[in-house]
């Protein structure tokens, strides 16, 4: 029997609006809807329940790069992706900062609304160990309540371009993780989608800020190893006048010969500096830029440095009072700064600099600091610095005497941290040696570093060999035949190439002494193997389990310090505060003599079950040179080295040795 017709269109009719709801949607309340009001976009999933900071990451496009090549690993390709922050709580975040853990070899190109931070450096940039990012220039996200929902204050979204490798033409690039990267922020739960990643941040509970002072306008001042403030002193049409603080607070903390380094973001450049000066002084940059185009009949031949990241550096001690350069109190200290463990008086750098501007920031209420700081020294540690944060103005004692204070026009803070060195490129190392062993575990091969012309004649890549412990008396060159002598006698056998030395600076050797029921002692020995001396030297170890045993130094000063904790600090006695430099051997057929400085530690035991000095306890898990973590051997001396003919008669010598070349040369 034949269907009629209206039936049949009546089921295509109803078809047709089931296939419109399943495909397109529709509205989830009828009684709620109005045809008339535009549909809104809508919210990533979560958003709306989110009470916090929610963080979104998209994946939006990719092409392949040339070469085009078969191996899928090598191939490259370039990407566009997106991400965002949006404030969904109660309470603005300042300063924001975003952490993305990249996964694919990315390289990122360029960044809309953020820059880079913790010393990636400028685009283009490897990212593939992760990046943080911070916003610039707006720092901050508001919230929906004090902005009546306005977006364009609540969020920031980052356009990124960039490059990646190795995955086939099928699989979505997503980074391994998202979060915010502010202290005192907690990211718990990342929910993957097919192409993007989202994450609701919330402030932690537990979490108890260091800084205790009552809230201002801006972010509160943070703690870090070096803490450095941006205060903007006098603001005029077109050009300020700015002074920047560098203080080291952090306990291990040291610059030596220090280096700092910013990038002008808006083409501003430096006229005039006192109680410092940039590495290079030119204007051709201004002339040639955009400074030479907006500022006409302006005298470029007074200007200090143009660079856009210029490299500054501190005066000698004898311009300090200096009438044109100089007179700026903390200034001029040859670019040292100790740790305040040390001399609180000597741990902080100031300097002064006039600041000129281009259009459209001419106006003297338009303030921007520099971005992309960097730090660096002379045998100390790696820093990672955070973007300036806005902070409440600085005060100032005012100059008659009366007790008043001055505030500064507008104020940023830069806090740098030390890290721990990257493998194969630390500034000193450590070798171990003990009186139950003959063998000296050595520092590692290229410990702080090989460059290409060493790797022609020696393996960057081999396990560095025992040394017999008076073969660390001499430069590497001349170790050679004592290690090939050693391996011999210990029947061992040695590659055909050679592994290459560790390329240190300074070494240190920690040399077990004795070990006994009621206590034990240590011998601790630092070598300068550079064309520099070092003065006011200081080192710092760690020992997990026997630092609250240390009783004495005998040729240092000592300090068990309350934190970090279980480090003992050691610094030169008066008179002795100079590591020297190597010096030339007493003829031409003897090798150079390394500038030493020696001590015997001893320890008490009062727990001596507790304590296992052999075992590894009598080893420092941390050392410490002028600031910069050294690299510490990969094994213990063991007694299995020892041979049972002549250990007596080898210490013997190896102290001679060690009085032979006194210890303060």
């Amino acid at each position: 029997m034949k269907m009629p017709w209206m039936k049949l269109i009546c089921l295509a009719f109803l078809f047709l609006s089931l296939r419109n709801q399943i495909c397109y949607g529709a509205p989830d309340d009828y009684d709620d809807y109005d045809e008339e009001e535009e549909p809104k976009e809508n919210n990533p999933p979560g958003q709306d329940k989110c009470n916090g900071i929610f963080l979104t990451y998209t994946f939006m496009e990719r092409n392949k790069e040339l070469p085009h090549v078969k191996n899928v690993t090598a191939q490259a390709w370039s990407f566009k992706s997106k991400a965002t922050l949006v404030n969904t709580g109660l309470e603005e975040l300042k300063g924001w900062k975003m952490f993305i853990r990249f996964q694919h070899r990315e390289v990122l190109v360029s960044a809309t609304n953020a820059i880079l931070v913790d010393g990636a450096g400028d685009f283009p940039a490897k990212v593939e160990k992760g990046a943080t990012l911070s916003g610039y220039p707006n720092t901050d996200l508001k919230t929906s309540v004090d902005t009546a929902g306005d977006l364009t204050k609540m969020s920031t979204e980052i356009e990124f371009t960039g490059t990646m490798f190795g995955l086939n033409e099928k699989a979505i690039p997503l980074p391994r993780s998202i979060r915010l990267a502010n202290d005192g922020w907690k990211c718990p739960t990342l929910t993957t989608y097919h192409t993007f990643l989202t994450t609701c941040c919330h402030k932690d509970p537990k979490y108890k800020s260091l800084n205790k002072s009552a809230k201002g306008k801006y972010t509160p001042r943070q703690f870090g190893d070096l803490n450095l403030i941006y205060d903007v002193l006098k603001s005029y049409e077109g050009s300020y006048e700015a002074q920047v603080t560098i203080d080291n607070d952090g306990t291990l903390s040291r610059l030596d010969n220090w280096n700092l380094t910013w990038e002008w973001m808006r083409g501003e450049f430096i006229h005039s500096m006192r109680g410092a000066y940039t590495r290079r002084i030119e204007y051709s940059d201004c002339i040639f830029g955009l400074p030479g185009q907006y500022l006409k009949g302006f005298d470029f031949s007074q200007v200090m440095n143009c660079e856009k990241r210029p490299v500054i550096s501190d005066l000698p001690l004898e311009k300090a009072n200096d009438t044109e350069i100089g007179l700026i109190p903390n200034c001029c200290k040859n670019g040292s700064l100790v740790s305040p463990v040390m001399d609180e008086n000597n741990a902080r750098a100031v300097f002064q600099l006039r600041v000129y501007k281009l259009p459209p920031d001419i106006p003297k209420t338009v303030l921007y600091p520099p971005q992309r700081w960097n730090i660096t020294s002379l045998v100390s540690a790696h820093y990672h610095c955070s973007a300036p944060v806005r902070v409440d103005p600085s005060a100032f004692p005012e100059a008659t005497g009366t007790g008043a204070k001055t505030y500064a026009v507008a104020s940023w803070q830069v806090v740098c941290n030390m890290t721990k060195p990257e493998k194969k490129r630390a500034k000193c190392c450590v070798s171990f040696t003990a009186f139950y062993s003959n063998g000296a575990v050595p520092c590692s091969t290229c410990a702080c570093g090989c460059d290409d012309s060493q790797t022609d004649k020696c393996n960057p890549s081999s396990r560095a060999l025992l040394l017999p412990p008076d073969a660390l008396l001499l430069p590497a060159v001349n170790r050679t035949a004592k290690i090939k002598a050693y391996a011999k006698l210990k029947k061992k056998p040695v590659p055909r190439t050679m592994p290459c030395p560790d390329n240190c600076v300074v070494s240190i050797n920690w040399h077990v002494s004795s070990d006994h029921k009621a206590g034990w002692t240590a011998r601790m020995t630092l070598f300068n193997w550079g064309e520099t001396q070092f003065k006011d030297w200081y080192a710092a170890v760690e020992l997990k389990k026997a630092a609250s045993g240390y009783d004495d130094v005998y040729s240092f000063n000592g300090t068990k310090l309350v934190s970090p904790k279980n480090t003992i600090f050691f610094q030169g006695l008066k008179g002795l505060e100079y590591l020297i430099e190597i010096k030339n051997g007493s003829s031409d057929s003897k090798p150079k003599v390394p500038g030493k400085q020696q001590s015997v530690i001893s320890f008490i035991k009062k727990k001596p079950e507790a304590i296992n000095v052999r075992k590894g306890d009598g080893f420092p898990s941390k050392v410490f040179f002028n600031g910069a973590e050294c690299a510490l051997p990969d094994s213990l001396p063991s007694a299995a080295t020892l041979l049972s003919s002549m250990p007596l008669l080898f210490f013997s010598a190896i102290a001679f040795l060690l009085i032979t070349y006194p210890c303060h040369s």
